[in-house]
């Protein structure tokens, strides 16, 4: 996860549509964000085991591993588990809300999807990334008094 102060946030976007990813990509670029743009799923597990990633953007409809199949195995890792995801997606039905909710999806995103949504919905998730982390933090100290 990012370290405020260190670098940008990087961002990943996963989608077998290299159009969709590239204008997301663009979008994220001019919001401050560092893309990373992958065209499948299992892309996308192994270079979140070899990169920090801050946030993932997830396309559920893909071929050979869907998002729902992403999101499990990334929620199964202890890598990658705490990675927020965001889905981002044509069908946009209560069903598909509700599997990706009980998956560990942290957000929805219909398609199209505009560049001042995108940048708001992503810096709502690294801040409860950063939120987790101080009172992860805060929790330690106070441990560490009590146990003095």
């Amino acid at each position: 996860m990012v370290n405020e102060s260190a670098r940008p946030p990087r961002i990943m976007i996963v989608d077998d549509d290299q159009d969709t990813a590239a204008i997301l990509a663009y979008h994220l670029r001019h919001e401050g964000f560092v893309p990373i743009a992958v065209n499948s799923g299992p892309e996308c597990l192994k270079l979140a085991q070899q990169q920090d990633i801050d946030v993932i953007l997830m396309d559920l409809m893909m071929p050979d591993m869907d998002g729902f199949q992403v999101v499990r195995a990334l929620k199964n890792s202890p890598d990658t588990a705490d990675i927020p995801i965001i889905m981002i997606t044509a069908r946009d039905d209560l069903d598909a809300r509700e599997e990706g909710m009980r998956l560990g999806v942290s957000d929805f995103l219909a398609k199209p999807v505009f560049r001042r949504q995108l940048a708001t919905r992503v810096r709502a998730q690294l801040e409860v990334v950063a939120t987790a982390r101080r009172t992860d933090a805060t929790l330690d100290s106070l441990q560490a008094v009590k146990h003095r």
